[in-house]
Protein backbone atom coordinates (compact mmCIF):
# COMPACT_ATOMS: atom_id res chain seq x y z
CA UNK A 1 0.00 0.00 0.00
CA UNK A 2 0.97 3.40 -0.20
CA UNK A 3 1.37 4.82 3.10
CA UNK A 4 2.19 8.00 4.72
CA UNK A 5 3.70 8.50 7.99
CA UNK A 6 3.65 11.33 10.86
CA UNK A 7 5.86 10.79 13.80
CA UNK A 8 8.96 8.82 14.14
CA UNK A 9 9.63 9.15 17.41
CA UNK A 10 10.07 6.27 20.22
CA UNK A 11 6.87 4.76 18.73
CA UNK A 12 6.47 5.80 15.37
CA UNK A 13 9.87 4.67 14.18
CA UNK A 14 10.03 0.78 14.63
CA UNK A 15 6.48 1.11 13.43
CA UNK A 16 7.63 2.96 10.04
CA UNK A 17 10.50 -0.09 10.03
CA UNK A 18 8.13 -2.99 10.22
CA UNK A 19 6.08 -1.61 7.37
CA UNK A 20 8.72 -0.80 5.32
CA UNK A 21 9.91 -4.69 5.88
CA UNK A 22 6.47 -5.41 4.80
CA UNK A 23 7.10 -3.80 1.41
CA UNK A 24 4.72 -0.96 1.86
CA UNK A 25 5.54 2.48 0.26
CA UNK A 26 6.27 4.85 2.84
CA UNK A 27 6.29 8.31 2.79
CA UNK A 28 7.49 10.60 5.90
CA UNK A 29 7.18 13.73 7.01
CA UNK A 30 8.23 15.12 10.54
CA UNK A 31 8.76 18.37 12.35
CA UNK A 32 12.20 18.19 12.08
CA UNK A 33 13.64 16.58 9.19
CA UNK A 34 16.69 14.48 10.11
CA UNK A 35 14.47 12.32 12.85
CA UNK A 36 13.19 10.56 9.52
CA UNK A 37 17.00 10.28 7.97
CA UNK A 38 17.22 6.67 9.40
CA UNK A 39 13.93 6.03 7.46
CA UNK A 40 14.83 7.37 4.10
CA UNK A 41 18.37 4.93 4.05
CA UNK A 42 15.43 2.18 4.48
CA UNK A 43 13.63 2.96 1.56
CA UNK A 44 11.28 6.00 2.60
CA UNK A 45 10.83 9.02 0.80
CA UNK A 46 10.65 12.00 2.39
CA UNK A 47 7.17 14.51 1.73
CA UNK A 48 7.94 18.46 2.09
CA UNK A 49 4.81 18.86 3.44
CA UNK A 50 1.42 17.87 4.87
CA UNK A 51 -0.70 17.97 2.04
CA UNK A 52 2.35 16.64 -0.29
CA UNK A 53 2.24 13.57 1.65
CA UNK A 54 -1.18 13.11 1.97
CA UNK A 55 -1.92 13.45 -1.76
CA UNK A 56 -0.06 10.52 -2.82
CA UNK A 57 -1.23 8.29 -0.20
CA UNK A 58 -3.99 5.70 0.22
CA UNK A 59 -3.81 5.76 3.93
CA UNK A 60 -2.19 8.13 6.52
CA UNK A 61 -0.67 7.09 9.89
CA UNK A 62 -0.04 9.24 13.04
CA UNK A 63 1.67 8.64 16.01
CA UNK A 64 1.86 12.16 17.88
CA UNK A 65 2.17 13.27 21.57
CA UNK A 66 -1.65 14.58 22.20
CA UNK A 67 -4.97 15.99 20.99
CA UNK A 68 -3.62 19.61 19.87
CA UNK A 69 -1.08 17.27 17.88
CA UNK A 70 -3.57 15.60 15.93
CA UNK A 71 -5.90 18.80 15.37
CA UNK A 72 -3.36 20.69 14.04
CA UNK A 73 -2.62 18.03 10.96
CA UNK A 74 -6.56 17.68 10.12
CA UNK A 75 -6.77 20.45 7.74
CA UNK A 76 -4.08 20.18 5.87
CA UNK A 77 -4.42 16.40 5.27
CA UNK A 78 -8.19 16.81 4.48
CA UNK A 79 -6.41 19.26 2.22
CA UNK A 80 -4.46 16.61 0.35
CA UNK A 81 -6.18 13.08 1.19
CA UNK A 82 -8.26 12.29 -1.53
CA UNK A 83 -12.12 11.05 -1.06
CA UNK A 84 -12.62 7.73 0.91
CA UNK A 85 -8.56 7.81 2.10
CA UNK A 86 -8.02 7.08 5.49
CA UNK A 87 -6.61 8.29 8.28
CA UNK A 88 -5.21 5.93 10.98
CA UNK A 89 -3.97 7.77 14.14
CA UNK A 90 -2.30 5.98 16.70
CA UNK A 91 -1.77 8.54 19.14
CA UNK A 92 -3.57 8.77 22.58
CA UNK A 93 -6.03 11.30 22.57
CA UNK A 94 -9.41 12.50 24.15
CA UNK A 95 -12.28 10.30 22.92
CA UNK A 96 -14.19 13.57 22.51
CA UNK A 97 -11.48 15.24 20.04
CA UNK A 98 -11.22 11.55 17.77
CA UNK A 99 -15.12 11.47 17.61
CA UNK A 100 -15.49 15.20 16.16
CA UNK A 101 -12.04 14.95 13.78
CA UNK A 102 -14.36 12.00 12.42
CA UNK A 103 -17.31 14.27 11.54
CA UNK A 104 -15.05 16.50 9.90
CA UNK A 105 -13.26 13.80 8.16
CA UNK A 106 -17.01 11.83 7.08
CA UNK A 107 -18.23 15.37 5.90
CA UNK A 108 -15.36 15.34 3.53
CA UNK A 109 -15.99 11.72 2.45
CA UNK A 110 -12.98 10.59 4.03
CA UNK A 111 -12.24 8.31 7.09
CA UNK A 112 -10.87 8.75 10.24
CA UNK A 113 -10.15 5.78 12.60
CA UNK A 114 -8.54 6.41 16.41
CA UNK A 115 -6.31 3.24 16.88
CA UNK A 116 -4.47 3.86 20.13
CA UNK A 117 -2.11 1.45 20.63
CA UNK A 118 -0.41 -0.39 24.16
CA UNK A 119 2.81 -2.29 24.30
CA UNK A 120 5.29 0.46 24.61
CA UNK A 121 8.09 1.20 22.66
CA UNK A 122 9.55 -2.30 23.05
CA UNK A 123 6.01 -3.38 21.50
CA UNK A 124 6.49 -1.58 18.84
CA UNK A 125 9.67 -3.48 17.49
CA UNK A 126 8.60 -6.82 17.87
CA UNK A 127 5.07 -5.99 16.38
CA UNK A 128 3.39 -7.10 19.77
CA UNK A 129 1.31 -4.10 20.42
CA UNK A 130 -2.25 -4.30 21.28
CA UNK A 131 -4.27 -2.09 18.76
CA UNK A 132 -7.63 -0.60 20.07
CA UNK A 133 -9.79 1.44 17.15
CA UNK A 134 -12.59 3.13 16.56
CA UNK A 135 -14.56 3.42 13.09
CA UNK A 136 -16.48 2.33 10.50
CA UNK A 137 -16.65 -1.71 10.53
CA UNK A 138 -16.55 -1.91 6.56
CA UNK A 139 -13.26 -0.32 6.95
CA UNK A 140 -11.74 -3.45 8.39
CA UNK A 141 -10.82 -5.34 5.68
CA UNK A 142 -8.62 -2.02 4.46
CA UNK A 143 -7.12 -1.31 7.82
CA UNK A 144 -6.03 -5.51 8.92
CA UNK A 145 -3.16 -5.38 6.73
CA UNK A 146 -1.43 -2.40 8.30
CA UNK A 147 -2.06 -3.50 11.74
CA UNK A 148 -1.03 -6.98 11.46
CA UNK A 149 2.54 -5.66 9.96
CA UNK A 150 2.51 -3.63 13.93
CA UNK A 151 0.43 -5.39 16.22
CA UNK A 152 -0.75 -9.02 18.14
CA UNK A 153 -4.16 -7.88 19.60
CA UNK A 154 -6.24 -6.17 16.89
CA UNK A 155 -9.72 -5.42 18.34
CA UNK A 156 -12.52 -2.85 16.95
CA UNK A 157 -14.11 -1.53 19.79
CA UNK A 158 -16.68 0.27 18.14
CA UNK A 159 -17.15 3.74 16.08
CA UNK A 160 -14.99 6.21 16.16
CA UNK A 161 -13.63 7.26 19.52
CA UNK A 162 -14.34 3.91 21.21
CA UNK A 163 -10.63 3.17 20.60
CA UNK A 164 -9.43 6.19 22.74
CA UNK A 165 -12.51 4.87 25.87
CA UNK A 166 -10.57 1.67 25.02
CA UNK A 167 -6.83 3.23 25.68
CA UNK A 168 -7.82 5.46 28.42
CA UNK A 169 -9.20 2.44 30.30
CA UNK A 170 -5.98 0.57 29.78
CA UNK A 171 -3.97 3.51 31.35
CA UNK A 172 -6.19 3.39 34.04
CA UNK A 173 -6.09 -0.34 35.07
CA UNK A 174 -2.11 0.00 34.24
CA UNK A 175 -1.08 3.00 36.33
CA UNK A 176 -3.30 2.42 39.22
CA UNK A 177 -1.68 -0.94 39.32
CA UNK A 178 2.21 1.19 39.09
CA UNK A 179 0.93 3.28 42.30
CA UNK A 180 -0.21 -0.16 43.94
CA UNK A 181 3.28 -1.47 43.03
CA UNK A 182 4.95 1.89 44.36
CA UNK A 183 2.52 1.44 47.93
CA UNK A 184 4.20 -2.35 48.00
CA UNK A 185 7.58 -1.37 47.82
CA UNK A 186 7.09 1.54 50.55
CA UNK A 187 5.39 -1.00 52.84
CA UNK A 188 7.62 -3.59 52.27
CA UNK A 189 10.66 -1.89 52.90
CA UNK A 190 9.10 -0.07 56.21
CA UNK A 191 8.96 -2.74 57.86
CA UNK A 192 12.27 -3.74 56.77
CA UNK A 193 11.61 -6.22 54.07
CA UNK A 194 13.88 -6.36 50.59
CA UNK A 195 11.02 -5.23 48.13
CA UNK A 196 12.91 -7.23 45.41
CA UNK A 197 12.40 -10.86 47.30
CA UNK A 198 8.57 -9.56 48.18
CA UNK A 199 8.16 -8.87 43.96
CA UNK A 200 9.62 -12.10 43.52
CA UNK A 201 7.39 -14.04 45.64
CA UNK A 202 4.17 -12.35 44.61
CA UNK A 203 5.38 -12.41 40.76
CA UNK A 204 4.19 -16.01 41.61
CA UNK A 205 1.30 -15.56 42.94
CA UNK A 206 -2.53 -13.79 42.35
CA UNK A 207 -0.90 -10.66 41.91
CA UNK A 208 1.31 -11.21 39.56
CA UNK A 209 1.48 -9.06 36.33
CA UNK A 210 3.28 -7.47 33.57
CA UNK A 211 3.33 -4.22 35.49
CA UNK A 212 4.61 -5.75 38.53
CA UNK A 213 7.31 -7.48 36.54
CA UNK A 214 8.55 -4.17 34.46
CA UNK A 215 7.87 -1.32 36.82
CA UNK A 216 8.31 -3.24 40.36
CA UNK A 217 11.41 -4.54 38.37
CA UNK A 218 12.54 -1.15 37.77
CA UNK A 219 11.19 0.22 41.70
CA UNK A 220 13.19 -3.14 43.07
CA UNK A 221 16.79 -1.88 41.64
CA UNK A 222 15.90 2.25 41.55
CA UNK A 223 16.19 2.26 38.42
CA UNK A 224 14.11 5.40 37.35
CA UNK A 225 15.36 5.80 33.87
CA UNK A 226 12.65 6.19 31.52
CA UNK A 227 10.80 3.18 29.85
CA UNK A 228 7.65 5.21 29.69
CA UNK A 229 8.39 8.87 30.57
CA UNK A 230 5.91 9.46 33.74
CA UNK A 231 4.72 12.55 31.79
CA UNK A 232 3.06 10.98 28.91
CA UNK A 233 0.92 8.93 31.94
CA UNK A 234 0.18 12.34 33.28
CA UNK A 235 -1.12 13.65 29.93
CA UNK A 236 -3.23 10.59 29.97
CA UNK A 237 -4.36 10.79 33.02
CA UNK A 238 -5.64 13.99 32.52
CA UNK A 239 -7.71 13.33 29.59
CA UNK A 240 -9.22 10.96 31.45
CA UNK A 241 -10.32 12.67 34.06
CA UNK A 242 -11.47 15.36 32.21
CA UNK A 243 -13.85 12.81 30.31
CA UNK A 244 -15.40 11.35 33.43
CA UNK A 245 -15.74 14.66 34.90
CA UNK A 246 -17.74 15.89 31.13
CA UNK A 247 -19.72 12.59 32.05
CA UNK A 248 -20.47 12.81 35.32
CA UNK A 249 -18.42 9.73 36.18
CA UNK A 250 -17.09 8.81 39.54
CA UNK A 251 -13.54 7.06 39.90
CA UNK A 252 -12.07 7.24 43.36
CA UNK A 253 -9.05 5.01 42.29
CA UNK A 254 -8.23 7.49 39.59
CA UNK A 255 -8.65 10.61 40.94
CA UNK A 256 -6.33 9.64 43.94
CA UNK A 257 -3.22 7.87 41.00
CA UNK A 258 -3.98 11.74 39.69
CA UNK A 259 -2.69 13.43 42.71
CA UNK A 260 0.33 11.12 42.83
CA UNK A 261 0.85 12.03 39.46
CA UNK A 262 0.23 15.45 39.68
CA UNK A 263 3.38 15.25 42.61
CA UNK A 264 5.83 13.49 40.70
CA UNK A 265 5.24 16.30 37.94
CA UNK A 266 5.32 18.71 40.44
CA UNK A 267 8.81 17.35 41.69
CA UNK A 268 10.14 17.76 38.22
CA UNK A 269 10.68 13.97 37.32
CA UNK A 270 8.65 14.04 34.42
CA UNK A 271 10.74 12.97 31.84
CA UNK A 272 11.67 9.56 34.12
CA UNK A 273 9.99 6.51 34.28
CA UNK A 274 6.72 6.37 36.21
CA UNK A 275 7.78 3.91 38.58
CA UNK A 276 9.10 7.26 39.98
CA UNK A 277 5.91 7.09 41.87
CA UNK A 278 7.97 5.28 45.00
CA UNK A 279 9.91 8.67 45.65
CA UNK A 280 6.86 10.35 45.87
CA UNK A 281 5.86 8.31 48.53
CA UNK A 282 9.12 8.32 50.38
CA UNK A 283 8.94 11.89 49.98
CA UNK A 284 5.57 12.33 51.24
CA UNK A 285 6.60 10.00 54.26
CA UNK A 286 8.91 12.17 55.24
CA UNK A 287 12.10 9.56 54.27
CA UNK A 288 15.22 10.97 52.04
CA UNK A 289 15.00 10.05 48.50
CA UNK A 290 17.94 7.56 46.99
CA UNK A 291 18.93 8.03 43.65
CA UNK A 292 19.85 4.68 41.70
CA UNK A 293 21.90 2.95 44.57
CA UNK A 294 19.66 -0.02 44.32
CA UNK A 295 18.80 -0.03 48.49
CA UNK A 296 15.61 1.64 49.77
CA UNK A 297 15.19 5.22 51.26
CA UNK A 298 14.27 3.97 54.50
CA UNK A 299 16.89 1.97 54.55
CA UNK A 300 19.54 5.02 54.31
CA UNK A 301 17.77 7.06 56.80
Amino acid sequence: MKLGLIGVGGMGRPMAERLLAAGHQLTVWSRRPDAADALLALGARRAASLQELAACCEMVCTNVTGSADVVGLTAPLLEGLAADAIHVDFSTIAPSVARAIAAAYEARARHFVDAPVSGGTAGAQAATLAIMWGGKAALAERLDPIFRCLGKTIVRVGDAGAGQVAKACNQLVMVAAIEACAEAARFAEAAGIDFARVRTATLGGSAGSRVLEFFGGKMAARDFAAGVEARLHHKDFAMLMAEATRQAVPLPVASAVMQQLDALIAAGWGTQDTSRLLAVLERSGGSPVASNSGRSAINEG
